[in-house]
């Protein structure tokens, strides 16, 4: 997986969310937001190609989180994230 190009994380009035820039991108019926951990993980998984278990590994290293956990999470997440069309 990877993130669409032209979705971007900005912080606006201390909210978090993801802000479509580009014309190929334009679509103002779903506004991503994100709370503070899911925005920490978009930001370190850069640009490049990740899996699940690359979520897993840095929400291990960030949080006081037992694997399990992790994972769940980040199947969640990535789930939504697929959804919201944000990563393909």
């Amino acid at each position: 997986m990877k993130k669409k190009p032209g979705f971007n994380l900005r912080n606006v009035c201390g909210e978090y969310v993801i802000v479509a820039e580009g014309t190929e991108n334009i679509d103002f019926t779903n506004i991503v937001s994100m709370n503070q951990s899911a925005a920490y993980l978009w930001g370190e998984l850069g640009s490049e190609e990740f899996e699940t278990s690359d979520v897993v590994g840095l929400l291990l290293r960030e949080y006081e989180v037992d694997e399990e956990t992790a994972k769940r999470d980040a199947a969640d997440l990535v789930s939504q994230w697929t959804q919201a069309g944000i990563i393909e």
